[in-house]
């Protein structure tokens, strides 16, 4: 059966394409950070930031690699607030193609370092990186491989995870930095990139960093690997829970609970990349938690549809009233 359930999650997903006990959110020093609903600051930009380093290997765990290193961008408000909220953005690709720099990830980070937000546009390891994976895992997709749409896309989801937690742990680590309160920091991503954002807010610290050893990946110790991270809102463009399904399919380890990130959904009715069916599996997961969520069926929207609208609302808009509420931000 456990197998099974391991076809079944990686199955659905290619063939479609740090807890507390509380969602209590902590106000530090007594007040929450301020944002403002209007764009009203001019953004400073800062690029190629080395978050960590990765293995890219010639061939899958083979003993000759390289090193790589992980940069994000940073999208900083210019003023003078010491107490920010941050995001931290993950661009979409199926794994194996997409950057930083794409136009989604870029409007969504000057969007919300506009309002107050300190941003972060991440880069990852892709598909053809051949970054480390567990050997438990390389042996599994050798065995399943028939019921796997795209073997080598399967193999990309573990580095691409990997660097998805270093990144959020950098955050954490530099925070004092940008003037980010650590206790309002959320993540989000579209497709590919909301995949890694959900696994962000719902798995645990020692997800898709301890099945491997610094012995096999070196690289590890510049990952910030003593952070303590915690995610307050996770923002879904059309992705899936995919990955965090993936703890319990391989290790038994159920994830999604109680402790989750509040999380907004947005997915196309018609999506026939990542199905809308995934968007309900994810709801129905939120439902039995109990923890908040908000769930918007883009009706008759297919894979991507940035420029849609709910109410009149942009989809950047939701997360931002999202993310206010979520949190208890003071809204000017």
């Amino acid at each position: 059966m456990k197998n099974l359930l391991v076809v079944s999650a990686l199955t659905i997903f290619f063939m479609a394409c740090n807890s507390t006990d509380s969602n209590e959110v902590p106000v530090q020093n007594g007040q929450a950070p301020t944002v403002t609903e209007q764009a009203t600051y001019e953004v400073l930009v800062m690029k190629d930031i080395v978050y960590a380093e990765g293995l890219s290997h010639e061939n899958i765990n083979s003993t000759a690699s390289s090193v790589k290193q992980l940069k994000l961008d940073a999208y900083v408000p210019d003023n003078t607030l010491l107490n920010r909220p941050a995001v931290l953005l993950i661009h979409g690709g199926g794994f194996k193609g997409g950057s930083k720099d794409v136009s989604q990830m870029t409007h969504l980070a000057n969007y919300f370092a506009e309002r107050g937000w300190v941003a972060f546009s991440i880069n990852y390891r892709l598909q053809a990186d051949l970054g480390t994976i567990p050997e438990e895992w390389k042996t599994y997709i050798e065995n399943n491989s028939a019921f796997i749409a795209d073997v080598e896309q399967a193999y990309a989801l573990y580095p691409a995870s990997r660097d998805a937690k270093a990144a959020l742990r950098w955050v954490f680590a530099n925070a004092q930095t940008y003037n980010i309160n650590p206790d309002y920091v959320s993540v989000g991503g579209g497709s590919a990139g909301a995949v890694s954002a959900i696994m962000l807010g719902v798995t645990e610290a020692e997800d898709y960093y301890s099945e491997i050893d610094a012995t096999t990946d070196p690289t590890l110790a510049t990952t910030n690997e003593n952070e303590i991270t915690k995610v307050r809102a996770i923002l879904d463009f059309w992705g899936s829970g995919s990955t965090a399904r993936l703890i319990n399919d391989l290790y038994g380890k159920q994830r999604f609970g109680t402790n989750d990130a509040p999380i907004i959904i947005m997915h196309g009715t018609e999506d026939t990349t990542v199905l809308f069916s995934e968007a309900e599996t994810l709801r129905d997961q939120y439902i039995n938690s109990g923890v908040p969520y908000e769930f918007y069926p883009l009706e008759g929207k297919g894979h991507g549809p940035w420029s849609a609208t709910v109410n009149g609302k942009s989809l950047e808009g939701l997360c931002f009233d999202f993310m206010v509420k979520q949190m208890s931000l003071i809204k000017q």
